[in-house]
């Protein structure tokens, strides 16, 4: 069965996996104070080119979505996220359970501008409603898509001058950097913190959180702890990211990933089927008629994301690192037999 479901079905590189391995019986200290954390994390500060980040090695995005919010607003202080952002749709009401109120908006492919996050945080302004804060943004989004350099730079003008903080969800950052214009270096100069997804970009856990804005530095340890995110073999972490930021391993997982689903999606074009959007990553949204759904099970693992129409369903295929170009190819060739 091909698997177009997700990103993070399979195991892990084997590269990493090998590291894994070759360090499986040394004794280290824990909870990632080790050396091989201490080296990942200057990996990390060396290729964004910020020496004083913090970097701290989290077991999930939802663990460093819930406790970075939650670490960087004040009780009564909200998030604004697109309607379709992933801490609004598919982390089970884990930021509100904290506590914060998630302010949405619609907003086109899924990205926000100036303009969305300013008509939000407009009608939010006295004490008997909660003060946005921090603006959530994901690179890529839950669509797909991409930020430009312009567009994030655009967003975070308009947040430092309006005393927000901008906050970057990296699950798919190996993806979103090989589909944009935007690099590593250019995050910290945009964000007050933001995390690397390794997830979902050949690792078998583990995501980089960086937190760039001193004032969100102190005491983040003791939240990691208080929300159960710190890992007693934290050089697990470490060992997985030292392999994907050496010789360039992480872009090239993500370019990977990127270019099977351009051509999946370009390939599904030339058969009459329309795009929900536009996607220049690893995700893509076609438009199937009803009819199709049962068949494309025989075929391979999807997901479905919603009704276009009566007649029509918007399915999900995602191509990881894993994927290979045969199984794209076979799997177009057998939608041309269907579709004929």
């Amino acid at each position: 069965m091909i698997n177009f479901l997700n990103d993070y079905s399979e195991g892990c590189h084997p590269r990493i996996l090998e590291a894994l391995s070759r360090t499986n019986l040394d004794a280290t200290v824990g909870y990632g104070l080790d050396e091989h954390c201490q080296a990942a994390a200057d990996l990390v500060r060396e290729q964004i080119q910020c020496p004083q980040a913090q970097v701290h090695f989290m077991v999930g995005g939802t663990p460093a979505n819930v406790t970075a919010i939650s670490a960087f607003l004040r009780p009564h202080e909200a998030p604004v996220a697109a309607v379709t952002g992933h801490i609004n749709t598919h982390e089970t009401g884990a930021v509100e359970a904290t506590g914060h109120k998630i302010l949405t908006c619609a907003a086109p492919e899924g990205k926000l501008t100036p303009a969305l996050v300013e008509e939000v945080i407009s009608g939010y302004t006295d004490e008997h409603v909660v003060r946005p804060r921090l603006v959530y943004v994901s690179q890529s989004t839950e669509l797909g898509t991409v930020y430009s350099k312009a567009e994030l730079t655009a967003l975070s003008r308009f947040c430092r001058s309006h005393g927000l903080y901008l906050y970057l969800d990296g699950a798919r950052l190996a993806c979103g950097l090989a589909a944009s214009d935007l690099t590593l270096s250019d995050l910290p100069q945009l964000c007050d913190a933001f995390y690397i997804g390794g997830t979902k970009s050949g690792a078998l856990l583990g995501e980089a959180l960086v937190i760039v804005n001193p004032a969100l530095q102190p005491d983040f340890r003791h939240y990691i702890k208080r929300h159960c995110g710190m890992l007693a073999k934290g050089r697990l972490l470490g060992i997985q990211f030292e392999e994907l930021l050496r010789d360039d391993l992480y872009l090239e997982l993500g370019r990977h990933a990127n270019a099977l689903a351009q051509k999946l999606q370009a390939g599904l074009t030339a058969l009459g089927i329309p795009m929900l959007v536009q996607s220049p990553t690893n995700q893509i949204f076609p438009v199937v008629p009803n009819g199709w759904l049962q068949p494309l099970e025989a075929l391979c693992r999807y997901e479905v994301w919603g009704k276009a129409d009566e007649h029509h369903t918007v399915v999900r295929f995602v191509c990881s690192w894993a994927s290979r170009e045969e199984d794209v190819e076979r799997f177009l060739e057998l939608l041309k037999g269907m579709n004929g």
